[in-house]
């Protein structure tokens, strides 16, 4: 009898042991994890990963703003054409400098491309060290200078342009786009390459304002 009733003791008694050591083993499973839950290294490393994608992608559509802007600069700056009859006083051409907007364009994309290809070291800075308020605030501010810049360019030419395509009637304008034809299109190129340079410009601009807000 004793014997018998010893035996389902023993058994009842490391079954409890065993439970009670699978319970403590889930308690501190659960408490490191509220430890790394509640622990400031570990949301100083998920933030600091965060914002490093924020700056990499920042470059890569820094890169594609500075492709933009130097495009319209130099298909601008090479806008000419020369019809071939001409009188024996005159000869029929278009250029870019024959018209101040275009000068104006060519002049203040050059400044945006030139400020884009200078800005790129304080990117890679946001990459590197991803926590830093300096470079983004700074480039937050000269971004929104330069899309100033690049909008009023921008807007201007396309007025000029569309003016080239169709012309106005009230002010006796003709549309000149049906003889120069190759000169409309370069302009209008570079039109559009700006205003792909504006959106670019926006969306850097978004971004570093998330950053700021998220430091």
């Amino acid at each position: 009898m004793n014997r018998s009733d010893s035996a389902p003791m023993i058994s009842t008694h490391a079954e409890s042991s065993s439970s009670r050591r699978k319970a403590a083993h889930k308690d501190e499973a659960y408490h490191v994890m509220r430890v790394l839950a509640a622990d400031p290294k570990h949301d100083h490393n998920k933030g600091a990963g965060w914002k490093k994608g924020v700056a990499v992608l920042d470059f890569i559509l820094r890169l594609g703003a500075t492709a933009a802007a130097l495009g319209a600069t130099v298909t601008m700056a090479s806008s000419e054409q020369t019809l071939p009859f001409f009188t024996q006083f005159f000869q029929f051409s278009a250029g870019y400098d024959d018209m101040p907007t275009f000068t104006f364009f060519v002049i203040a994309m050059a400044i945006v491309s030139g400020y884009l290809v200078l800005s790129l070291p304080f990117s890679i800075v946001s990459i590197v060290r991803p926590k830093l308020v300096a470079p983004r605030l700074l480039l937050l501010i000269f971004d929104t200078v330069a899309l100033t810049l690049n909008t009023s360019a921008a807007a201007a030419a396309a007025a000029i342009v569309y003016l080239a395509h169709n012309g106005s009637s009230d002010a006796n304008w003709l549309a000149i786009c049906q003889q120069f034809t190759d000169f409309c299109q370069q302009t209008s190129g570079a039109v559009v390459s700006a205003f792909v340079a504006v959106v670019m410009f926006t969306v850097l601009i978004l971004l570093s304002a998330v950053a700021l807000r998220k430091a």
